[in-house]
């Protein structure tokens, strides 16, 4: 005799109990599926509502924002978070000898995993009421410890700068994706109406990859970052010829606006078309508001020497941070600001020597950064990130040098909505791997986004036949961060 329904029957063999009982496995999942996609009980998720003919129109958030933009310094090549901000002192007791079995061979990058131990140099202190710990290669951010939140737990996929350059900008260490900075610029649009929504900024070389890490990937054109330049006009071909008054420049765009529109009826989905339209514009309104914005000679003396222009070292690095804080006072959401383009932080052979140079160009400019957001009431609502693509190896490398490190390093954010003088997660004794509060470049990503008030889960867009989403298929927000 069949039993009720729902039940299963005493004499049944356990072959039949197991498939019974087990069932309803398939059903939790695909409850769970049908949840994420709102599927069940609630409308689903729908993708951003982006006017075609004002692409940039600022949009609300889905969240309360605690930061309206964000200023991402970008340490190109590797900072070593064992000499900076995740001090170490088993790296002590162990230098010289190979590295414990219990801590395993990692693949390294340039095959170092059976180099020995190599110390830190560095003199560590304690900084402000938190006690947070900072080398003396970077003393004057120290000033500013009871303003940062720091993540000693770190971790990323790739090996080798281009991929891990590009992982850290888009979530993927394969080109294509778009960049963090254009998907905030399409999940809220614009907060100003005369210079771009996300700028980039370098202070040497090309960046490892080089625009595929600001790009838009499969988002609309118009959301992918601008590059000013260092010297010179910031955006090339921005200003008009001097025979060209400003009722000829606007009776031109007028006219190419006709032909352009004209060619793209009928072309929707030509976003790289809309794009092109809409820059125009914008670049008409930047003629007269990007030279103003870029221009540092408007600021005191002593803001200046507060960013380090008065000091070659930090002369370079201290414009761009001084730039950033004047562009995201006019209204720029996103601001990746890069230190050592072209890999300069990659310390193989020297870290001293590497390390010493490259903080002496970047220690002024980030805490007069801090210290000028602050006091102009703007670090509530500036988020700063700091950190690289990766960190280094507690091994050596020919000697006195480090390996690259995506296992474990540290990056640290301000402002913005952040628990100021904290530590978020640690690596193992020796500074190899995250090991308690693991944070991937995902979930990074995750909680910048929840902090300019966008969920990483509903911010998405159809590419595919699929929703894809800044975070991939991962990421969480870390929540210990938050304020």
């Amino acid at each position: 005799m069949t039993p009720p329904c729902g039940k299963i029957d005493p004499t049944a063999s356990r072959r039949e109990f197991l498939l019974r009982a087990g069932g309803g496995f398939g059903t939790l999942a695909a409850a769970h599926l049908l949840g994420l996609d709102g599927l069940l009980g609630k409308a689903r998720a729908s993708t951003v509502a982006v006017d075609p003919l004002a692409p940039l129109a600022a949009r609300p958030s889905h969240l309360a924002p605690r930061a309206k933009s964000v200023i991402f310094l970008f340490m190109e090549g590797g900072p070593s978070h064992v000499d900076l901000f995740d001090p170490k002192p088993e790296l002590a007791k162990l230098a010289g000898q190979p590295m414990p079995a219990s801590f395993g061979k990692p693949l390294t990058a340039m095959g170092t995993a059976s180099n020995t131990i190599m110390p830190s140099r560095r003199a560590w202190k304690q900084h402000g009421r938190s006690g947070l710990w900072v080398s003396d290669w970077y003393p004057e951010v120290a000033r500013h410890a009871d303003d940062l939140c720091v993540l000693r737990s770190c971790w990323a996929d790739g090996l080798n700068h281009v991929g891990s350059v590009c992982q850290m900008c888009t979530g993927d260490i394969l080109a294509g994706r778009p960049s963090l900075g254009a998907w905030a610029s399409y999940g809220l649009g614009s907060a100003n109406q005369n210079l771009p929504s996300f700028v980039v900024l370098t202070d040497a070389a090309e960046v490892n990859g080089g625009p595929k890490n600001w790009s838009s990937g499969f988002l609309p054109a118009v959301f992918q970052g601008t590059q000013f330049r260092n010297d010179g006009p910031p955006i090339f071909h921005l200003a008009p010829p001097s025979t060209t008054g400003p009722e000829q420049q606007r009776r031109k765009l007028d006219f190419l606006a006709q032909l352009n529109t004209r060619f793209a009826a009928g072309k929707a989905d030509d976003n790289e078309l809309a794009a092109r339209l809409d820059s125009y514009e914008l670049a008409w309104r930047m003629q007269s508001a990007a030279p103003e914005a870029v221009d540092l000679s408007r600021e005191t003396d002593a803001t200046r020497r507060l960013y380090g222009l008065d000091q070659e070292p930090s002369r370079k690095f201290g414009a761009n941070c001084l730039l950033a804080r004047r562009l995201v006072e006019r209204g720029v959401r996103f601001v990746q600001c890069f230190s050592g383009s072209g890999s300069a932080w990659d310390a193989h052979e020297d870290l001293d020597g590497n390390h010493s140079k490259r903080c002496r160009e970047t220690d002024r400019p980030i805490a007069g950064l801090l210290a000028d957001l602050k006091s102009r009431g703007l670090l509530d609502e500036t988020l700063v990130i700091w950190g690289g693509e990766f960190g280094r190896t507690p091994f050596n490398e020919k000697g006195k040098g480090r390996d690259h490190n995506p296992w474990g390093f540290s990056m640290w954010m301000a402002g913005g909505g952040v628990k100021a003088g904290t530590v978020v997660g640690a690596t193992d004794e020796i500074g190899l791997r995250a090991v308690e509060d693991r944070i991937h470049v995902h979930d990074l990503h995750a909680t910048i986004l929840h902090l300019m008030g966008l969920d990483h889960l509903r911010l998405t867009y159809p590419h595919n036949g699929r929703d894809e989403r800044a975070t991939v298929n991962d990421g969480e927000v870390v929540a210990k961060a938050l304020a």
